[in-house]
């Protein structure tokens, strides 16, 4: 059994799933879940990768907890994904079932890659309770998340259920989650931090978790207010947007705000750094220090500020349970003294299975046994760990997402008055980094931002543009981008 599904069962009526269309008990959540099961066995779909696109909510937790118990692989696709992104989820995970939701049919209309298409009540109508669902197998595939990386396209990170199920007891232990904690879920619910950190999380301890499509704000202060939130996670991003609303508010709303956050235990940040400002500001704002911590899609949560104990500014603290970690140099041998640099390396069954389809890329991210990051790290004399950045300069992180540089200027050279470009980060107090892109070629700003509108997700989107007769280059002809950077000066 799986679980996270398992333990429903001993929370029953308690309220699982709150969203923009009722509430919901762990009963109702666990049944509709089989039903959804039973209906993919009566279409015979076994062992396989299945997408599903649901705004967050409860039937996006029926259909992702259906898809396990038949037995397949989950493959969450993003409200913000394209057609265009979409097809490519489709050709690569060779997936030949997409449910989506009924409000998203305008994303699935034109795909050019033809898959069966279905939403949730097609499958709750049809499904055959006469049918046996598998025994599923903790080896067995549970997630596969695509993440950016350094070959331009995305790669299916595939995740199987004893890992999955490792990744959620790392946290539960290390933040202490109880049935009794009640957490607001705003984030994207295809990557790891909406996913698992917070929806897998509340939901394998018993928890109330609130679900909505998209941050805004005033309904975040709303909720805070209420005093019925014990938690809250979020990027940095969404920090620094609810200290610019808090500044707007008059001064009882400000103390209604601040008097319901009295009643919260944990606020977290992740997926991307943390800036000092935020964080010092946040705390006169909520009367919280945030709990920075540091993980990425293949590996889950890896380092965490302790929740009892000193919160560091500007370290992403210590090994949670069941991870292992080091510093290491070139050869992947573990540095040891202190405030030395090097890549950071993880190890571990939180650890991610393969890369789809990926053996040698897979191969290659391990140094026996433990998996390369791309990220430089040191550590403090009394352990506590600094993520000082990538070893890569094509992977941009912007709002809490990572984002391949590669995979941006693939799109842009399929213009056809695009002969060159380069694509980087420029640092930002609200997003961490934005995107900016060095042109070359015969095309007009305005009509390059409306044809990338239906090429890829608006978060992948250069906000920056300059047009030049040529990028900087190398002997060997290679981009020079810190030069590239210069260009935005």
């Amino acid at each position: 059994m799986i679980p996270i599904v398992q333990n429903s069962s001993e929370f029953g009526d308690a309220t699982a799933i709150i969203d923009n269309s009722g509430t919901y008990t762990y009963n109702h959540l666990r049944q509709q879940a089989l039903i959804i099961a039973h209906a993919l066995e009566g279409r015979k779909i076994a062992a396989q990768p299945v997408l599903y696109l649901f705004p967050s909510g409860f039937q996006y937790v029926a259909v992702q907890w259906g898809i396990w118990l038949s037995g397949n692989m989950a493959v969450p696709v993003h409200t913000a994904h394209t057609p265009h992104e979409i097809d490519y989820f489709i050709e690569d995970s060779g997936a030949t079932l997409l449910i989506c939701d009924k409000t998203l049919k305008h994303l699935t209309t034109h795909l050019k890659n033809n898959i069966v298409q279905a939403d949730f009540e097609e499958l709750i109508q049809e499904s055959h309770h006469n049918k046996r669902i598998p025994r599923v197998k903790p080896e067995s595939n549970a997630l596969m998340i695509y993440t950016s990386g350094t070959t331009g396209k995305p790669k299916g990170v595939v995740i199987s259920h004893e890992q999955l199920d490792t990744q959620i007891r790392s946290l539960s232990k290390a933040w202490e989650w109880k049935s009794s904690d009640r957490i607001l879920n705003v984030l994207p619910m295809h990557h790891v931090h909406g996913v698992v950190n917070i929806t897998c999380c509340a939901l394998y301890n018993g928890a109330t978790v609130e679900m909505q499509p998209q941050f805004d704000a005033a309904c975040v202060a709303e909720r805070m207010a209420s005093g019925q939130l014990t938690l809250f996670m979020a990027v940095p991003t969404i920090y620094h947007k609810l200290i610019q609303h808090f500044e707007k508010l008059n001064n009882e709303e400000r103390h209604q705000w601040q008097h319901g956050m009295k009643s919260m235990r944990l606020m977290v940040s992740g997926s991307a750094a943390l800036p000092m400002p935020t964080l010092a500001r946040w705390k006169v704002v909520s009367g919280h220090t945030l709990l920075e911590r540091y993980g990425m899609t293949e590996i889950g949560m890896a380092l965490s500020n302790p929740l009892h104990g000193e919160r560091r500014a500007g370290t992403v603290g210590f090994p949670l349970p069941f991870v292992e970690v080091k510093i290491a140099d070139e050869s992947g041998n573990e540095i040891k003294d202190a405030g030395t640099p090097g890549e950071l390396y993880v190890k571990g069954k939180t650890v991610f299975k393969q890369y789809w389809n990926k053996p040698e890329e897979t191969a290659n991210a391990f140094v026996d046994g433990w998996f390369k990051t791309g990220d430089v790290a040191e550590k403090s004399s009394d352990g506590y760990f600094k993520i000082l950045g990538r070893k890569s300069s094509d992977i941009i992180k912007s709002g809490g997402y990572k984002i391949s540089a590669l995979e941006i200027e693939n799109v842009l050279l399929s213009h056809e008055r695009i002969s060159e470009c380069a694509v980087i980060a420029l640092p930002d107090v609200v997003w961490g980094e934005t995107i900016a892109a060095a042109i070359v070629g015969n095309v007009l700003q305005s009509e390059l931002t409306e044809w990338l509108r239906d090429k890829m997700a608006g978060y992948k989107q250069p906000r920056h543009f300059v047009f030049v007769k040529q990028l900087p280059r190398n002997a060997m002809g290679k981009i020079l981008k810190p030069e590239v950077r210069n260009l935005f000066k």
